[in-house]
């Protein structure tokens, strides 16, 4: 797998391309991708998805992409290392990387909200332009019209997001956040006591820690991303159960399915079933 680094805090470019040049490439910094104008499938942690024109994704560090294009298409792409977000004085939202984390919680385009996604096309033209320009202070202006976009970006994030997280999160949970999922297909490194050691804390401190900085249980955080990977799966995948319950560390179909039924209230069959007529409904 292909693994890409960034060599400045924050790097701006547009794309027209035909063909993906790298497949499954995964990242150590954010990257948002605007499509401008075509077509076709972006592949996102082995999630198959179409996109169109209008569509923002953003890929977070240790998600893994690619896109199967029809025909010419167009992008704006933004990366910027997770010590740009740090770097800049957010006014009201201390917690804005950590809402950017749980992009990993979806497949699809973040922009939910109508005038936001016209907002983002507005700003995204005026990015492109700005870029292709190199006038004087260029660089001072893309920061402005990329940071509007990552608030834009935390504020569709933060409806959609599984949990709530306190305004007053710190660095250490994210790292704790970023460990979980890049380990959530390890259930044998999710335990308490091994999170618990590898940041230097105690079992029942780093429970407490936890909540009070997520507004919810370590337990509850893994087990709803886990969900959400799941889900995932089988909505934009072809991957069978028992290939699911292998790539998640369950011992049988049997367990994953009672896992999940006991979060969602269905067995996983059902779920994928609703959800292709609810697709084809949607179509």
């Amino acid at each position: 797998m292909a693994r890409e680094n960034i060599h400045n805090s924050l790097e701006v470019y547009y794309e027209k391309i035909d063909c993906c040049p790298l497949q499954d490439r995964q990242f150590n910094f954010f990257e948002f991708v605007y499509v401008l104008s075509g077509k076709g499938n972006h592949g996102i942690n082995g999630n198959q998805l179409p996109f169109k024109g209008g569509d923002l994704f953003l890929i977070t560090p240790n998600d893994y992409h690619s896109f199967n294009l029809d025909l010419v298409c167009e992008f704006m792409v933004v990366r910027f290392a997770p010590s740009y977000v740090k770097s800049y004085s957010w006014q009201s939202i201390d917690h804005i990387e950590c809402l950017l984390y749980y992009a990993s919680h979806f497949s699809g385009s973040i922009i939910i909200n109508e005038a936001d996604k016209l907002m983002v096309a507005n700003l995204m033209q005026n990015l492109q332009h700005t870029a292709e320009l190199k006038s004087i202070y260029a660089e001072d202006l893309m920061r402005h019209l990329v940071n509007a976009i990552i608030v834009i970006a935390a504020r569709n994030i933060s409806v959609i997001k599984p949990e709530s997280i306190s305004p007053n999160a710190d660095t250490r949970i994210l790292q704790i956040i970023d460990y979980i999922q890049e380990h959530i297909r390890q259930p044998e490194l999710l335990k308490i006591n091994v999170i618990a050691e590898k940041f230097g804390l105690s079992d029942t401190y780093l429970g407490s820690y936890f909540r009070k900085q997520c507004n919810e249980s370590i337990q509850q955080y893994i087990s709803s991303y886990r969900i959400r990977l799941i889900e995932h799966r089988l909505r934009f995948s072809n991957k069978r159960v028992h290939e699911i319950a292998d790539e998640f560390g369950f011992a049988d179909e049997s367990h994953i399915n009672k896992f999940f039924k006991r979060h969602k209230g269905m067995s996983l069959s059902l779920y994928r079933n609703t959800s292709k007529r609810e697709n084809v409904i949607a179509s």
